[in-house]
């Protein structure tokens, strides 16, 4: 995966050559200040509230402040504001509709769900956007490693980070799939929420299939940046396709139900078809979670936990599962 493949699934590249086949959608420029306070590690002060405290005096400082105790000797905390900034998001906001679903460049906040009031990605105000962001290890990612699975040696091209609001739109998981093009082929498309079994894609699986590839054929193939990419696609309840969102062609895309030897390989993909399939040029491999047995808890689940937490589920942290069964041991000798 080269750099410049990455810079072309920016979303303000793309949506301009697709505006026509996907959801509505604002871009705005983040300012650098803002971009130092999504960074900024410190305690978790969210700015742009909507509605200033009701207790606020005539002629007192328009900047939030948080006061954490009564004690005379502790620090308020103030939130720091970006009036023209907030302004910006609050116009988009209205004009698009009132409700609408945040993301940077290329991420949105998916691992920080959890945090929301209402568990959703669905933002009325900027507030809402920046706890989400300041939570969400995604965006961090975009904000300081966009290239870090980039096997070229090639500087890292200039980037000039946006705010991208989208229409707020209630999707449905088990209507959303994702895409894999190699070469300007579609090679395989999957259940985008593979951890749950959906009924009605085991049972329409080959007229989704061919929805999505007759889709490709007529607004994707030839028109994106690039000759390998992945393509995010949701089917609406009337069986029309909506383009999502673009993706990189390698690792730093989650693969789903494929692994990434497969796609970039071309192996096991044809066993896949049926005899039926196999005799039609090009016909993408499908496939999607075919029975309960195979349901999986959600992967962003893990983002809910601490990370020494997660590093010892998994074991990828030796050293702290050396630490953690000392303290077991020696715990046990105190017994």
């Amino acid at each position: 995966m080269k750099k410049e493949q990455v810079v072309h699934c920016q979303f303000s590249v793309w949506y301009p050559l697709f505006k026509a086949v996907t959801i509505r959608s604002v871009i705005l420029p983040l300012p650098e200040n803002v971009k130092e306070y999504l960074l900024d590690d410190g305690t978790l002060v969210v700015s742009g509230r909507e509605d200033p405290p009701s207790h606020a005096q005539e002629g007192s400082d328009d900047t939030e402040e948080i006061q954490w105790s009564d004690d005379e000797n502790t620090t308020t905390l103030k939130a720091p504001e970006f009036p023209e900034f907030t302004s910006k998001v609050e116009e988009a906001i209205s004009s698009l509709g009132g409700s609408v679903f945040p993301k940077l460049n290329w991420s949105a906040p998916r691992d920080a769900y959890w945090i929301a009031m209402n568990s959703s990605l669905k933002c009325k105000a900027l507030s809402d956007i920046f706890l989400l962001f300041k939570s969400s290890d995604f965006i961090t990612r975009d904000l300081t490693q966009p290239f870090i699975h980039c096997t070229d040696d090639s500087p890292d091209p200039s980037l000039n980070y946006e705010l991208v609001l989208r229409k707020w739109c209630e999707l449905i998981p088990g209507a959303e799939f994702r895409c894999f093009v190699k070469e300007n082929k579609l090679l395989g498309i999957s259940q985008r929420d593979y951890t749950q079994y959906y009924d009605h894609i085991s049972k329409q699986h080959e007229g989704i299939c061919r929805a999505i590839q007759e889709f490709f054929q007529k607004h994707i193939q030839y028109k994106f940046l690039d000759e390998d990419f992945v393509f995010d696609v949701y089917r609406d309840s009337r069986g029309k396709i909506w383009l999502i969102d673009f993706n990189p062609f390698g690792e730093v895309t989650d693969s789903l139900l494929f692994t990434w030897e497969e796609l970039t390989s071309g192996k096991n993909l044809k066993g896949d078809q049926s005899e039926g399939e196999a005799t039609e040029q090009d016909y993408p491999v499908f496939r999607c979670t075919n029975s309960k047995v195979t349901v999986q808890p959600s992967p962003y689940l893990s983002y809910r936990l601490p990370k020494d937490f997660v590093d010892l589920s998994t074991g990828e942290d030796v050293h702290k599962l050396i630490d953690f069964l000392k303290l077991k041991r020696n715990q046990q000798d105190d017994d």
